[in-house]
């Protein structure tokens, strides 16, 4: 059963043009994860959906009846002044009216015009077992343990469940709108990047919610790994034009790369013969000048040309960021920590930690959010200092830092400006450079803080190209970036000749980039061999053992 569906849909915002003359179609039971590049208006489509823009008249968007659509955005508003639990509780206000339903006629049952008339008695025992019924399908008494144990697998602390939602981050913002959806349960959930700030834990939570949502769910995310694990469709939008694929990302990867090289070697086939059939017109229109009669045969070539429906040639190759991270050899070894401890006044981060990083090797550190990962960064870079122990790093390396927040941007000045701090060059040299990162002129006059967090994810990674570092930390590097532009990174990353330690929750991207896995538990530092399905392997057979 098709729940909404949209017809030769033509969305144009200011001078640009979105897409025009989009068709799609979402199934009632379909779990669509909706990819492109950023820009491409994979936001601007649900925002369609939602009614928050409006497509150009001609075009049709049907909702089939009874359907319902919830939308979390990728950066949603509440009452600053509610906590975070107070939101969620109000997640489906429906709950409300329905007590508020069962008040009344529990008040009316006890009036002596009700229960001394059978007929109206038995009115109101129907009307109370109905709303008893949906009170029940809604979560009734167990609604508020649902609303903790939902706010708690997504990884909200419990300790922030009263706090004023002004006070917390964007990425527990985004919990709060999540666990509103989940509680309200539409019939087709609208989700844009749900998983961004999630750490592992809550994005294996997230996957488990997906799969067994009831529902259709259209899903925006970079995560390969999710969209892996839990999607049925791929839909991806590009260059303004809608395409759909039935599987998982690497089913989609596999087929859209074979669907492609066979459209380009018919699109040849199709250009050599017509090819040919030009050279035959050509000769026919000069043997014309001397014989009248290859005049009938030039024009019924002519209007074979005409008539053949052309293939398009397939765009194999979309211009990429142009990311070469060179590094150098440097010290053997790059980073030690021996006996180091660090606390703050509410608890212990670190306990103790001893590790060591030699040159080459690609370091992933894992852990829930607020384990202390990005403490740890802090006291290699040198902003905070241990309590006890002693942190070396090799006399011959130098480190590149790449933060999560983009807080090493100052977004009063202007990229090019940026970029010639940075490096020292000339004004034509530092716009070249922008454009190798898929920055436009335009854009490199503009101030950084204008820019999206993809496009800040970008000229931070050009930056770290110029600092000549050979020593890489990174936080969440992939949290703001495409699909296309993570897959850039991860082979220059492979490519480097240097050390990198990196956090991430990005499961798909530590399996591609990482030898050795530092999961940060409880104040200590466990270590592993391999990527992260390595890892996750190890911790299940541990687990069963």
């Amino acid at each position: 059963m098709i729940s909404i569906s949209l017809s030769n849909t033509t969305l144009i915002l200011g001078a640009r043009a979105i897409f025009r003359n989009l068709n799609w179609e979402i199934q009632h039971d379909q779990k669509i994860g909706l990819i492109g590049p950023n820009g491409a208006g994979k936001s601007s489509l649900l925002k369609l959906i939602t009614a928050e823009h409006n497509p150009e008249p001609g075009g049709q968007l049907v909702k089939a009846k009874g359907v319902t659509i919830g939308y979390l955005p990728q950066h949603p508003e509440f009452d600053p002044q509610k906590s975070a639990l107070t939101l969620a509780l109000e997640g489906n206000p429906r709950l409300a009216e329905v007590e508020s339903e069962l008040h009344r006629v529990e008040t009316k049952m006890g009036d002596p015009e009700v229960y001394n008339n059978p007929k109206a008695l038995h009115r109101a025992l129907e009307t109370q077992q109905k709303l008893l019924d949906e009170y029940e399908a809604l979560g009734g008494a167990n609604y508020a343990a649902r609303v903790y144990e939902l706010l708690k697998g997504l990884g909200l602390p419990e300790s922030d469940f009263d706090k004023p939602v002004s006070l917390l981050s964007g990425g527990q913002k985004k919990l709060i709108g999540l666990a509103q959806l989940l509680l309200l349960r539409p019939s087709v959930l609208l989700l844009d990047e749900p998983d961004n700030h999630l750490d592992m834990p809550g994005k294996a939570y997230l996957e488990k919610l997906i799969q067994d949502y009831p529902g259709a769910v259209v899903l925006i995310s970079h995560d390969r790994y999710i969209l892996d694990a839990v999607v049925t469709h791929i839909t991806e939008i590009e260059d303004g034009r809608l395409a759909t694929f039935s599987g998982n990302y690497t089913e989609y990867i596999v087929d859209k790369e074979q669907r492609l090289a066979r459209q380009d070697e018919l699109y040849q086939i199709q250009q050599r013969t017509i090819h040919r059939m030009e050279m035959a017109a050509q000769r026919y229109k000069l043997w014309t000048e001397f014989n009248d009669k290859f005049a009938t045969r030039l024009h019924a070539m002519q209007a074979r040309i005409e008539r053949i429906e052309k293939i398009e040639q397939p765009s194999l190759e979309r211009r990429q960021m142009g990311l070469e991270l060179s590094g150098w050899r440097g010290s053997n070894q790059v980073l030690e920590f021996v006996g180091v401890s660090k606390s703050f006044p509410a608890r212990p981060i670190l306990k103790s930690i001893d590790l060591l990083i030699r040159h080459g090797e690609r370091v992933g550190l894992i852990g829930a959010n607020g384990a202390g990962k990005s403490v740890l960064l802090r006291l290699i870079l040198g902003t905070e200092q241990p309590d006890l122990g002693e942190i070396k790093i090799g006399p011959s390396v130098k480190v590149g830092y790449y933060a999560q927040e983009h807080e090493t941007l100052d977004f009063s000045q202007t990229l090019i400006e940026t970029v010639r701090r940075a490096a020292n060059m000339t004004e034509s040299n530092a716009v070249a450079l922008l454009i190798r990162y898929l920055f436009t002129y335009q854009q490199a006059t503009q101030k950084i803080g204008s820019l999206s967090g993809g496009e800040r994810s970008r000229l931070q990674l050009a930056l770290l190209v110029l600092s000549g570092a050979n020593f890489l930390l990174l936080d969440e590097p992939t949290n703001n970036l495409d699909i296309a532009a993570a897959e850039v990174l991860e082979n220059a990353l492979n490519d480097f000749n240097g050390t990198v330690l990196v956090i991430s929750h990005d499961r798909y991207f530590l399996d591609r980039t990482v030898n050795r896995i530092f999961e940060l538990k409880a104040g200590d530092v466990k270590e592993f061999i391999g990527g992260y399905s390595d890892y996750q392997e190890k911790i299940k057979g541990d687990n069963r053992s």
